[in-house]
């Protein structure tokens, strides 16, 4: 008799163990973080996967950015009739046309400006050392002059010394950027290859995929795809648009005041632009140089009186209408990833934190939906939404 109580004990803590919902969370949590360190202990496995992401990183990427941006005219030209692939070639033609027109007419403006730069740096130099010079002897006290002289002097030598290390450097420095450049030659060759082909096949790629998942859940998988590609679609055109707009305000700006090399300028902050927050401050350091450089502190402070224009139009009006609040990220996040992704990831990651924050953001989401629906700690607010639902 005691035997069969033991038993019946037993059996009732057994079933009350598994059928408790917080010890399967502590479970669960326990095999996901168990999985994480056995991972990171044969991490070395994966090297040869990590090193093929990386040759094969930047075409892709290119091409998902331009896929995004070129999609909707070849939808729309579907749309009236026109066959995708004649769609494609079309658009493909055109992104020629634009290139030619590019490398005739813009890049040798854009290489003048850059040449004249070039040209005018030693006598910018001299401008700039005369006006160290000269805030030094005016407006500095005599007791500081001998720590600035000392300052002045150990920089000179530390700047002598980087000089012949470098030299000795240049060997391997030269070889990393022909190794860099012939993989970027490589990327924009292939490019156009796999861009073809998203064009072409972009829209099956979810059936594609969903067709391996068990029959319950292809619905909710694709859903997440489906929302996940949304996210970067308007991440990558409203960056994009973004970025033309600012290009353009800034060299239509710098031609008012009149400060040189405004075209240049303007292009490099467009592009720095697609950077979020980091590309407005490293675009304004070189147009703050130039300006103080070239036409001293009244057009040091018109730049900053550019600056704070545009800043104020692109913040209060341009990307609130051009992104909204589609990604539905607040801005203190955005620093965050950008600052996490950035020291994690380098380069690559600034780029690509905020998309790869949205999509997870998208992903983690519809887990916990889904978490929500199986584990039955939620039903109290599956209940209102009911009521919600049913008052609408």
């Amino acid at each position: 008799m005691e035997h069969k109580e033991k038993d019946f004990s037993l059996s009732w803590f057994f079933k009350w163990f598994l059928d408790n919902k917080a010890i399967t969370v502590f479970l669960v949590t326990l095999l996901m973080g168990l999985n994480i360190f056995i991972l990171s202990k044969i991490s070395f496995i994966f090297s040869p996967v990590i090193e093929f992401l990386g040759v094969i990183m930047l075409p892709v990427i290119l091409a998902g950015l331009l896929y995004y941006l070129l999609n909707p005219i070849v939808d729309w030209m579907e749309k009236h009739k026109i066959n995708r692939l004649v769609a494609i070639t079309i658009v493909f033609v055109l992104i020629a046309f634009l290139i030619i027109w590019g490398l005739a007419v813009a890049i040798p403006s854009l290489q003048h400006q850059v040449m004249a730069f070039v040209r005018n740096v030693p006598a910018y130099l001299k401008q700039a050392d005369k006006f160290i010079d000269d805030v030094v002897t005016k407006y500095i006290s005599a007791d500081f002059k001998p720590q600035i002289e000392e300052y002045t002097s150990n920089l000179s030598s530390q700047i002598t010394d980087w000089a012949s290390n470098f030299s000795s450097r240049a060997v391997n420095w030269a070889g990393n950027l022909i190794s860099t450049t012939s993989q970027i030659v490589v990327a924009i060759i292939i490019m156009p290859f796999i861009l073809f082909y998203l064009l072409r096949d972009g829209k099956n790629l979810k059936g594609y995929v969903t067709q391996f998942l068990p029959t319950k859940f292809r619905a909710s998988f694709g859903q997440v795809m489906t929302d996940i590609n949304s996210q970067l679609a308007n991440y990558v055109r409203g960056q994009v648009t973004v970025a033309i707009i600012v290009a353009l305000m800034f060299i239509v700006f710098f031609k008012i005041i009149g400060l040189r090399y405004g075209v240049t300028l303007g292009v490099i902050a467009g592009v720095l632009n697609l950077v979020p927050y980091l590309g407005s401050f490293l675009a304004m350091l070189p147009a703050l140089a130039i300006g103080l450089i070239a036409g001293g502190p009244v057009m040091l402070a018109k730049v900053i009186v550019v600056f704070i224009v545009e800043q104020t139009i692109e913040g209060r009006f341009v990307s609130p209408l051009v992104l909204g609040s589609q990604l539905s990220i607040h801005p203190i996040t955005i620093l965050f990833v950008l600052l996490t992704s950035g020291t994690m990831f380098g380069i690559w990651g600034v780029f690509l934190g905020i998309p790869a924050y949205a999509s997870a953001k998208v992903a983690i989401a519809a887990i916990f939906k889904w978490y929500q629906k199986v584990s039955g700690l939620y039903e109290a607010d599956f209940e209102q939404e009911g009521e919600i639902s049913e008052q609408e």
